[in-house]
């Protein structure tokens, strides 16, 4: 048996996250005088704990108890350490003669091991294997620290982010954690001062590298800690919001953000609609996948990270509301922050190169900064938009699906004085291309306020709504995808209450492929 030290995965999916461990740390910050991430100090925390489980083995080794060979004559109360047991060690209690007739006289000893264990072990045995001296060899693969950061890195990180969470004496800005007693104090002055640079801004963020050059800190001081010092005292200060994405730190006013970016757009504003989604059907669940709509529980198993565009059909309230849904698709997209809830960036038009600032607003699952870019291009609820990568970060490209100008026959609501509304097939002016169920021409938004502040009940919407769109359909039939877009021209609503609906309440009949008519008597 070699004298290697082995860490089973065992000890590593089970550790905890020890005071000692965590002081440990703190040394190692201070030394670098570094803000760091976790994923940065797990690799010191597993060579760390590596070293402290070597040195343990060590001691153990090096122990008053004598070393077992099966060769030696013992007595009851020795102490003894076993080299083949990872040096456990652990006392004689009794002895007794062996009885073996293939070999000559021998001692079996029972052995209290120091887990509170008992063993017996055979001694007084000139013949055996582990009678020579275990002879030190390299560590094996299993302790090599990369392949266990490899292996088990996103569980430690987890644990390690707990524990300093817990540590009044480790701050976090932006992902990284520093210790508190390194930070350069910043006094109320500054603070003013960089609210003042952020004013002149005019809510265009700023990066904390170009809020030092106009605020006075404290000459020789390493430059990463007076970053981290300045971030950190805007961070506790309401007045500043950081707004950059993961891996770079913007900062901007909270007072100067669009107020559509601090508050959801009224068009988007969901009332929890109670629903099981267990009556949701196969195809429905795929549909519901289809539509993009950002209140649709993401998939965590949707593993799609090769794709390199997305089309999302637009409905009403992000028409209206100048944004795109954040959906489980979409996501993949856009970027994310390590604790802001609003990232800003840039959308970049595919065909024009126009730039435009924009905003992610992850809380809420939308992308905020598109209402002048949808008038300019004269869309409608149901015209195609396609989202691909930028070619720097920070940037995200949005294309309209184009066409010439022409005019159509499409689907068109028409709102009366009297707060009715009703679907006709009209020609219309079309300048992007559609998807063919959900285009519904709106000739003027502002006509549909009144319905959205009627706000009728579920059920007695939704078979109002159906009732309008049956009459352009000869069949009388209407699709589940035609009518969450109509839905949607009078309330916000996700695709599974509305399926949920169809799928249990006698109003509606299945007539196949996701098609409804309405059971009139039972509605």
């Amino acid at each position: 048996m070699s004298g290697a030290l082995l860490l089973p995965n065992e000890y590593w999916l089970s550790l905890q996250v020890t005071p000692q461990d965590v002081e440990n740390l703190h040394t190692f910050l201070f030394e670098r005088e570094t803000p760091l991430a976790v994923r940065d100090l797990c690799s010191e925390f597993i060579e760390a704990r590596i070293r402290m489980e070597r040195a343990a083995a060590e001691k153990k080794q090096k122990s008053d108890s004598k070393t077992f060979f099966p060769k030696e004559k013992y007595q009851v109360g020795d102490e003894l350490v076993f080299p083949a047991l990872e040096w456990r060690q652990g006392t004689v209690t009794a002895m007794r003669a062996g009885v073996n007739p293939s070999i000559d006289n021998f001692d079996v000893l029972t052995v209290a091991m120091d887990d509170r264990s008992e063993h017996m072990f055979a001694a007084n045995l000139e013949s055996h294997f582990l009678n020579e001296a275990p002879i030190p060899v390299p560590e094996r693969d299993e302790m090599n620290p990369a392949l266990i950061l490899n292996e088990h890195g996103n569980l430690i990180e987890k644990k390690l982010e707990a524990a300093f969470a817990l540590d009044e004496g480790l701050v976090k800005i932006a992902g990284r954690w520093f210790p508190r007693a390194l930070l350069i104090d910043i006094g109320q002055g500054q603070l003013n001062l960089a609210e003042a640079v952020l004013d002149v801004s005019g809510g265009e963020p700023l990066a904390t590298d170009a809020l030092i050059k106009e605020i006075e800190l404290p000459a020789g001081v390493n430059p990463k800690l007076a970053e981290f010092s300045l971030n950190y005292a805007l961070q506790c200060d309401n007045r500043f919001d950081e707004v950059g994405p993961a891996g770079q730190i913007l900062w901007c006013l909270h007072r100067l953000e669009p107020d559509f970016v601090r508050e959801t757009p009224p068009p988007l504003r969901y009332a929890e609609i109670e629903h099981d989604r267990d009556d949701l059907t196969a195809a429905m669940l795929n549909l519901e996948a289809q539509l993009d709509d950002e209140l649709t529980p993401s998939d965590e198993s949707d593993s799609r990270e090769g794709i390199s565009s997305i089309t999302i059909s637009l409905i009403y309230p992000h028409l209206r509301a100048g944004t795109l849904p954040m959906s489980a698709r979409a996501r993949k997209f856009f970027p994310t922050a390590y604790e802001s809830s609003r990232v800003r960036f840039t959308l970049v038009d595919g065909k024009t190169k126009q730039r435009m600032p924009a905003w992610v607003v992850l809380a809420n699952g939308y992308v905020f900064g598109l209402r002048e870019w949808y008038k300019s291009h004269q869309l409608i609820p149901g015209s195609l938009v396609v989202v691909r990568r930028g070619e720097k970060p920070g940037e995200v490209i949005v294309e309209v699906k184009g066409q010439r100008s022409s005019k159509d026959w499409v689907r068109t609501v028409l709102v009366g004085k009297d707060g009715g509304f009703v679907f006709a097939m009209l020609k219309q002016p079309i300048s992007a291309e559609f998807n063919e169920r959900m285009v519904i021409h709106v000739p003027d938004f502002k006509s549909l306020d009144p319905i959205w502040e009627k706000k009728r009940p579920f059920d007695e919407l939704v078979l109002l709504v159906m009732r309008e769109l049956t009459k352009s359909n000869p069949q009388g039939h209407v699709h589940a995808q035609e009518l969450y877009a109509a839905v949607n021209l009078v309330r916000r609503v996700p695709p599974a209450p509305l399926f949920a609906l169809l799928a249990t309440s006698p109003a509606f009949k299945h007539v196949g492929d996701l098609h409804f008519r309405l059971n009139e008597e039972l509605a």
